[in-house]
Parts: C-alpha cells; sequence; structure tokens
C-alpha cells in the first residue's frame, strides 16, 4: 500500500461510534494491508455484540490481529497488548504489507507509540489486600488515596477503573516509589523498537449531538442483535463474575446488573447509552490532548478522502 525508506504503521483513532471500523475495512480494501485491532474489549471471546466487532464475514475476508484471543475471565493489559501489537506489526512488515492500528483504547494507542516502563512485577499477596480494601470502600476511595500519594498517575486513572488504581497502589506499597515517578524512564518508543515510521490518523466527530445520536443508534442496534442474551450466556459461566476485568467493557456490567434484578429494561438501555457517551467523552479528551496526528477527519469517508495520496 505504501512505500517508503522505512516501513509504515498506520494507525488510526477516535471515539466510539465514529466509524473507524469501516474506514479500516475500506483501507483494507485497497490490498497490502494488515488490520491489528485497539481494543480492549475485543480481545475477548464471546463478546461480539457489547463490542461491535466486525461481522464474521467482514473478519473473514479482512482478519483482525488481537481479536479473539482470550476468554473473558483473563485478564489483559497496556504491556502485553504493546507486545501482541509490537508481534503483529513486525509479521506484516515482514510479509511486505502495512499494520493498521485499529480502535478506541487510547491507553493502549499511548502505550504502543510511547512504549512500556520495566515495573515491579505483580504481587499477588498486595493486590489481594488491594482488592479486599476496595471491595469494603469502593475503588473511587482508593482512587482519592492515589491521589494523596501520587496525584500524577491518579489524573490519568478513572476512578471507577478498579484494575488501574490497584496497580498503581501496588507499584506505590512494593517500591516505595509513585507509579508517574517510574514512567518514561526505560520506555522505547514504536518508531525506534520497530524501525519504522508511525503515521497517526483520527476521525473526531465536530458536532457531539450527532456523535451522541450515532451512540444511541448503535445500542438500540445491539439490543435488537441480543445483547442482553449475550451477556446472559456469560454470566452462565461458573469461572467468570461482575468483577473480571471483561466485565468493565461498557454496556456488559449495567446489562449484568439488569439481569441481577436492580433495575428495569428501559432504565438499563439508558444506562448503556450513557455509558457509552461517558466512554466516547474520554476518548476525545485523550484526542484533544494528543499530538496533532497526521490526518484528522470527521467522519470515515473523509478521512479516506484526505488519505487518498497517502
Amino acid at each position: 500500500m505504501i512505500t517508503r525508506d522505512r516501513p509504515v504503521v498506520l494507525t488510526l483513532m477516535g471515539p466510539t461510534a465514529a466509524g473507524k471500523t469501516e474506514a479500516a475495512l475500506r483501507i483494507a480494501e485497497r490490498g497490502g494491508v494488515d488490520i491489528v485491532s485497539v481494543d480492549s474489549a475485543m480481545v475477548y471471546r464471546r463478546m461480539d455484540i457489547g463490542t461491535a466487532k466486525p461481522d464474521a464475514a467482514s473478519l473473514a475476508r479482512f482478519p483482525h490481529a488481537l481479536v479473539d484471543i482470550l476468554d473473558p475471565c483473563e485478564r489483559y493489559s497496556a504491556a502485553r497488548f504493546v507486545a501482541d501489537a509490537d508481534a503483529a506489526v513486525r509479521a506484516s512488515v515482514a510479509a511486505g504489507r502495512t499494520p493498521v492500528l485499529v480502535g478506541g483504547s487510547m491507553l493502549y494507542f499511548s502505550a504502543f507509540k510511547r512504549g512500556i516502563d520495566e515495573l515491579p512485577p505483580a504481587d499477588a499477596a498486595t493486590r489481594r489486600r488491594i482488592a479486599v480494601k476496595a471491595a469494603a470502600v469502593g475503588w473511587p476511595k482508593l482512587h482519592e488515596e492515589l491521589r494523596a500519594n501520587d496525584p500524577a498517575a491518579a489524573a490519568r486513572i478513572d476512578p471507577h477503573n478498579g484494575q488501574r488504581i490497584q496497580r498503581a497502589l501496588e507499584v506505590l506499597e512494593v517500591t516505595g516509589r509513585p507509579l508517574s515517578s517510574q514512567w518514561r524512564k526505560t520506555a522505547t518508543q514504536a518508531a525506534a523498537r520497530l524501525g519504522c515510521r508511525l503515521v497517526e490518523t483520527a476521525i473526531i466527530p465536530p458536532e457531539r449531538a450527532a456523535l451522541h445520536a450515532a451512540i444511541g443508534e448503535r445500542v438500540r442496534a445491539m439490543m435488537r442483535r441480543g445483547f442482553v442474551e449475550e451477556v446472559r450466556r456469560l454470566r452462565a459461566d461458573p469461572a467468570l463474575s461482575l468483577e473480571a476485568p471483561s466485565m468493565r467493557a461498557v454496556g456488559y456490567r449495567q446489562i449484568w446488573r439488569f439481569l441481577d434484578g436492580e433495575y428495569e429494561q428501559g432504565e438499563m438501555v439508558a444506562r448503556v447509552e450513557a455509558a457509552t457517551r461517558q466512554l466516547a467523552k474520554r476518548q476525545l479528551t485523550w484526542l484533544r490532548g494528543w499530538p496533532q496526528p497526521a490526518f484528522t477527519a470527521p467522519d470515515a469517508q473523509a478521512l479516506l478522502k484526505a488519505m487518498a495520496t497517502l
């Protein structure tokens, strides 16, 4: 697709429901492209409707690396994503093709671009203590504790993201030093790690109302396709609980609680839409702080047009 003195790695970012998958598939139709998913929920098998995975026909025609690689009871991390994405990129480049990383997990994009620092390994005993405390007081309370001891890390972590709060508190306890003080000391950026030229693109809808309308339609379409039944089947897995990291994916937790009888269907749908809008807001916040991508556009069609000469 692209010939340069160094292999090009293309990234396609944007908020949920902005048209990233459509754009990636259109790029793939040009040939010579391998798609690598940058999505913390699409890694899980049996989570298809709620994660908005491409349909089976699209995946058969254009296989996506890092889709359906884990069971929902397993954990995935930014560090593992970088290792997996690097392997997929190297394989694509070795085959003379162009890897296209597409998705909305901005933490993963950041980790891929900047690299992962060498932090201490997980400490099971410390993690258990933190988890027990979180069960008693809630993750927002532990986020306050983190903010008091490591404000830089707390500023980058959502108060409800238990996995990241737990890791930051764990590093603080194990090393005696804030997680933020250990960032960017040993990481190697993607261009240096992979010997590539990183070309970043993004779909950024200019009108929040239009994005919210697209989110509402997507949620309703998911419900029609059987999102509730998908969660019901997942709940039948004895190895899976609401505390699993996979169940933090937007929509799954809200439907799980609906199936527990916590609220009615109408409220459940409204909660799923609200959580999806909040996700889009966080993604747009990340993008506003991102160094200017090479190509930005308000929708998939405009992005493809802007990239026509690439």
